[in-house]
């Protein structure tokens, strides 16, 4: 059973939210919070594992929320719900600590897979949208993450293998584990070994984290 708290500060909202997650048999709502505060303090004391994350709400707002619950280190994750799909907010949350994004009028279907890919430790960004996003966006990278020194390999990468570098370059360039398989001829099982290895060795919380190291260290550039 997946455990859901759901942030947001529009009641319509969470309801349509709470109705669709009790319909399944593998998903249960814990509580609702109507604004960041709550939606960390509930978390801390409930320990759900995926919250439903708007960005938009009184006081503290999604994005800070998201930080301090991600700060954590809890197993709790992150899934944040924007009103378009490139909402200046997106962004800032993932740097956050989100483990991904969905705009509301998504399909149900697809916010219930989402929720059901981010409590198991996968990202529910598309590939495709996920380079979309952070082209958008890469101005907002802080200047302390790259080196004067283009020339000079970041300490970040330093754990990875030649392979396991090549493969996170294609990641962040939006490449499904697929593609990846077909490009470098290997099975989509050792592709996700790879994904697996370079997540664990970069300290990456998912595969949009991932991509936001590959953009940071200038292996992809917007």
């Amino acid at each position: 059973m997946t455990t859901v708290l759901i942030a947001d500060d529009q009641p319509l909202q969470r309801l349509g939210f709470r109705m669709l997650l009790e319909s399944q048999d593998d998903l249960t709502v814990l509580a609702e919070a109507t604004n960041g505060s709550e939606a960390v303090h509930l978390t801390t004391e409930l320990r759900p594992d995926v919250v439903l994350m708007d960005v938009r709400m009184p006081g503290l707002d999604g994005i800070e929320a998201t930080r301090r619950i991600t700060a954590t280190g809890d197993r709790t994750r992150v899934l944040i719900l924007t009103t378009f799909d490139l909402d200046e907010y997106a962004y800032a949350g993932l740097r956050a600590g989100a483990s991904g994004f969905l705009v509301k009028d998504a399909q149900p279907e697809d916010l219930l897979s989402g929720i059901r890919a981010v409590a198991t430790g996968d990202a529910v960004v598309a590939p495709s949208l996920t380079r979309r996003l952070l082209d958008a966006y890469v101005h907002h990278l802080p200047t302390g993450t790259r080196s004067p020194d283009p020339s000079a390999p970041d300490p970040r990468l330093a754990p990875l293998t030649d392979r396991e570098r090549e493969i996170l370059t294609v990641i962040g360039k939006g490449w499904t584990n697929m593609e990846i398989a077909t490009r470098f001829h290997l099975a989509e099982s050792t592709v996700k070994t790879h994904v697996g290895r370079i997540l664990a060795k970069t300290g990456s919380r998912d595969r949009v984290q991932a991509v936001i190291l590959a953009y940071e260290t200038r292996l992809v550039q917007p």
